[in-house]
């Protein structure tokens, strides 16, 4: 049965009563890769009692929720899955949105996760309960759960980010966000206005732009883009991975060791990406001709200061005649045009918005709130952090994956979340064996660690590059967001569990009656050595 066609069972759908808490040991929020991957593991090592909310009515996390025409992850198929769940029927080197969801689906069935998926749960508060140790968990359509461990899934690319544009409300027009596409919409022979020119825009432009009588792309800043090695899969190679799965593991260790070269120039030698940058501007002459466009489309920052684009059909697309660049700044939105700063008018029946996610604020306010009430907003207000992107001080037994500093510019997102999951599984069966009711990481073992953290950020591409990007947090101009180096380092750091890094807290009355500065830990002696590690 297709995972997005599953019925909702009594189970799914709660108790007759929504305010009565349903009791669960573990709740897993979210169901896209992070989710379901941290689900998948609880099964196979025999954590049955756990239960997935998601806020939609089917699996895919970021990949049901963008469909936007051209949609495609810009890593190889091969690397961009779990290690645990290959996949020989990819079609192409870089996989589209259908098949992406269609993988995680099969995933949720094949693994058995569906029993504990939960729809239609989008989690509205996560509190602590400290004399029970517990996080009481309120959704959004009234229910009500109880869990010992809470594990967000949710992910960084999960919140649409609509810019502040004055008039923006005013407009008659059809609008919507890339994440959000209107496929209902028909944009034949429409004036379309494309507002940014990230990731989603140089994928969804080339798509719509023989289709509508014209379009203005607004842009702020020029991504560097690079070729696009895609091609299908062939049959042969299909055949060889079904059979012979080995193939494919070696395609995937070579294109693992390819991609992870790269991160030589992002974060240990950034000088290296002035080589790099030179494919990218012959990249952009052989694809357009007008000197004037060229310009306009030529970054003043080095290449990997902000994220690198792949793509083979975006600039033919702007050299379209009925495509226009525009990089004067939006003052304003009016009923049926956007008005730039030079007083300019462009007429628009569509405004489609290509501005990205509210990475820095993964957590709206007043969602999950640790001891003491505190809001992780708050905890945040200097920008986020966590203990190896994954705990955080005064939030006991509560864990992210893709944290802050989890990110990756250089290598597949999968290999750092299967990297957290495989850390709070061993946190979760070190805290079985030794009976502990709650953890918390210290505080100065956290600290330190995003100290180190934060200083080989700022030897970075990212902070050295000259430019300004959704990778650093727009409050403090800190890079809340990646990882400072190779991604096998963060496998290392986050290959053991140490509980010297925390305080452990011990069930029972005593402990459950006494004032939290009155519970004594049940390990006394921290240490950084996570941190070491990085």
């Amino acid at each position: 049965m297709n995972a997005r066609m599953m019925p909702h069972d009594a189970a799914a759908s709660g108790p007759a009563d929504a305010s009565t808490p349903i009791e669960t040991d573990i709740a897993i929020i979210g169901s896209g890769f992070a989710g379901l991957g941290m689900a998948i593991r609880l099964r196979q090592a025999g954590m049955t009692d756990f239960m997935v909310a998601e806020k939609a009515d089917s699996v895919g996390g970021t990949w049901r929720d963008n469909h936007y025409p051209g949609c495609a992850c810009d890593v190889q198929s091969h690397v961009y899955s779990f290690s645990f769940a290959p996949n020989p029927r990819w079609t192409r080197m870089f996989a589209r949105q259908p098949e992406i969801r269609a993988y995680l689906e099969d995933c949720t069935q094949r693994f058995g996760v569906e029993r504990h998926l939960r729809f239609a749960h989008e989690l509205a508060s996560a509190i602590y309960d400290e004399t029970r140790h517990r996080w009481q968990l309120t959704f959004t359509n009234g229910r009500q759960w109880s869990a010992r461990v809470l594990i967000s899934g949710m992910g960084g690319l999960s919140r649409a980010a609509i810019p502040n544009i004055p008039g923006i409300e005013t407009f008659k027009g059809k609008a919507f966000h890339s994440q959000h596409w209107d496929h209902s919409y028909p944009l034949e022979g429409k004036r379309v206005a494309v507002i940014g020119t990230g990731a989603s825009a140089i994928q969804f432009v080339p798509q719509i732009a023989p289709r509508v009588a014209h379009l203005d792309l607004f842009q702020r800043t020029p991504p560097w883009i690079m070729p696009k090695a895609d091609r299908p899969v062939k049959p042969l190679e299909q055949w060889l991975f079904k059979h012979l799965p080995f193939t494919q593991k070696i395609m995937r260790s070579a294109l693992y060791c390819m991609l992870e070269s790269r991160a030589f120039g992002f974060a240990i030698h950034p000088t290296l990406m002035k080589t790099a940058q030179k494919v990218a501007e012959r990249h952009l002459r052989r694809q357009v001709s007008d000197p004037q466009l060229r310009a306009t489309l030529t970054p003043n920052y080095t290449m990997g200061c902000k994220r690198i684009l792949i793509s083979n059909d975006y600039f033919p697309a702007l050299s379209r005649q009925n495509v226009s660049v525009t990089t004067t700044g939006i003052a304003r939105i009016e009923e049926n045009a956007v008005i730039t700063t030079d007083g300019t008018r462009h007429e628009a029946d569509c405004l489609i918005f290509g501005t990205g996610f509210q990475v820095a604020d993964p957590f709206p306010a007043g969602v999950v709130r640790g001891r003491g009430g505190v809001d992780i907003v708050d905890t945040w207000r200097d920008g986020a952090h966590a203990y190896l992107g994954t705990t955080l001080p005064g939030y006991p037994n509560f864990f992210m994956i893709v944290g802050p500093n989890t990110g990756l510019g250089h290598n597949s997102m999968v290999f750092m979340i299967e990297s957290q999951v495989e850390y709070v599984l061993r946190a979760l069966k070190t805290m079985n064996a030794e009976r502990a009711a709650a953890i918390e990481v210290r505080p100065h073992v956290e600290r330190v660690y995003n100290e180190k953290i934060q200083q080989k950020l700022g030897r970075a591409i990212w902070s050295t590059g000259g430019c300004k990007s959704w990778y650093l947090d727009p409050k403090t101009g800190k890079n809340t967001t990646l990882w400072p180096g190779f991604a096998y380092k963060f496998r290392q750091a986050t290959s053991t569990f140490s509980m010297d890094d925390y305080l452990a807290y011990s069930p029972g009355p005593a402990a459950a009656s006494a004032p939290k500065n009155a519970q004594q830990p049940v390990h006394a002696h921290g240490s950084a050595a996570a941190a070491e590690a990085t």
